[in-house]
């Protein structure tokens, strides 16, 4: 009996060990606080994302990457998620998205001392604002005709742009883009301003491609994941550990 016993421990041991191997592959770019390859923990969206597939026997693999490149692949089911996405009505044809768990305030950037300010897209006429490739500002913002919008693959040359007068705006969550600069270009936040008025507020979602066979076992997991964070207060404290809370 205590040899059955034994060998049943250790299936059970097994399987449990088994099923929490299965791996999440995420894809995205340096985007701190919510990623940032130079945080031990990958930064508060990583963080977050690891602890919720953790409750479901699923663990992280994140893998950082040009945003165009990252989107693609998970699209292509080369990569199961990216962990901070915004919501547009294009990408709903290709994605499937979790709950918003945090929300992004995206702001423009200015050189320090410009006088504009945002007042709907009308204020933009006549502007060049400074994107990063594949980034979901909302489809009014992309669909205009007022404006140009000149690409680059990643935000910080777009900053540079603004300071050096080739582009009169970029825009960013403010958060998002106080941290980077402070961490990869420190001088550049005295040449510039934010402008107290918002392109709009994003919600923040986790999203799998729809190619991927397993997407909605995978948006399900997540989902059920955070609502227990959330519950239990480890969804707060994890926005503690980067001052968001």
């Amino acid at each position: 009996m205590k040899f059955k016993s034994a060998i049943l421990t250790f299936l059970a041991l097994f399987l449990a060990v088994s099923v929490r191997a299965e791996t999440v592959t995420a894809a995205g770019d340096p985007w701190p606080p919510f990623i940032d390859p130079n945080d031990p923990d990958g930064g508060v969206a990583v963080s977050l994302a690891r602890e919720t597939f953790s409750r479901s026997g699923f663990t992280l693999e994140m893998n950082i990457m040009p945003w165009a490149r990252a989107i693609d692949g998970v699209k292509n089911a080369k990569y199961d998620v990216l962990i901070g996405t915004w919501w547009t009505k294009e990408r709903t044809e290709f994605l499937a998205y979790s709950e918003p768990y945090l929300t992004n305030e995206i702001k423009f950037i200015k050189r320090k001392g410009d006088p504009f300010e945002y007042n709907g897209m009308d204020s933009l006429t006549g502007k060049s604002v400074g994107i990063v490739r594949g980034y979901g500002y909302g489809d009014d913002f992309l669909n205009a005709t007022n404006f140009k919008r000149p690409e680059t693959a990643d935000f910080l040359p777009n900053v540079k742009k603004v300071v050096s007068g080739r582009v009169d705006l970029t825009l960013e969550d403010e958060l998002v883009a106080r941290s980077q600069i402070a961490k990869e270009d420190p001088g550049l936040i005295d040449q510039i301003e934010f402008t107290k008025n918002a392109l709009n507020a994003n919600t923040l979602h986790v999203t799998c491609g729809l190619a991927n066979a397993k997407h909605e076992e995978i948006i399900n997991a997540l989902n059920k994941g955070m609502a227990a964070m959330k519950a239990d207060g480890t969804f707060d404290q994890i926005l503690k550990k980067y001052g968001m809370k």
